[in-house]
């Protein structure tokens, strides 16, 4: 009886200790901090399209402990025949290397309130983010990878 009383009060003990540790472990989300936009490809009905986003725009995206946002807009300030300029963010969950991304803003107001998954893929300041956009109410489904660049603080 007592060795089921002392199993009892060292699982009770633990419980929070654990959940301390998983918090902190959040905390530490090895994507955290601002990334660069570098290129990108997109595959849609078999057809594969290459992006070099260092010519003619730019674009971010920054995580912290628990949202994203992406900013990405022309290098023309607008006064172009194509300008750019695209935002968005919302919530991200990370476990292990599934990275969802719950789109809560966009400036393209038909994309908002839609989840996102992506493996993601962390080498030194490279980040690569690979999965599926599908929607069929916005008409979109295609495959991307992303090539990021972790900014210096």
């Amino acid at each position: 009886m007592n060795l089921k009383i002392s199993m009892l009060l060292l699982t009770t003990a633990l419980i929070p200790a654990l959940k301390s540790l998983n918090e902190s472990q959040a905390k530490d989300v090895p994507i955290k901090g601002t990334w660069h936009l570098v290129s990108g490809i997109t595959i849609q009905k078999g057809d594969t399209t290459f992006t070099d986003y260092r010519k003619g725009q730019k674009q971010i995206k920054i995580i912290n402990d628990t949202h994203f946002a992406f900013l990405n807009h022309d290098l023309k300030m607008g006064k172009d025949t194509t300008p750019i300029f695209v935002a968005g963010g919302g919530k991200y969950t990370l476990k292990g290397n599934v990275y969802t991304e719950y789109l809560e803003y966009c400036n393209y107001r038909e994309w908002e309130n839609k989840t996102f998954t992506f493996t993601v893929t962390l080498k030194q300041d490279t980040l690569i983010q690979r999965g599926m956009e599908k929607d069929e109410k916005i008409g979109v489904d295609r495959e991307i990878i992303e090539k990021y660049i972790k900014l210096k603080d």
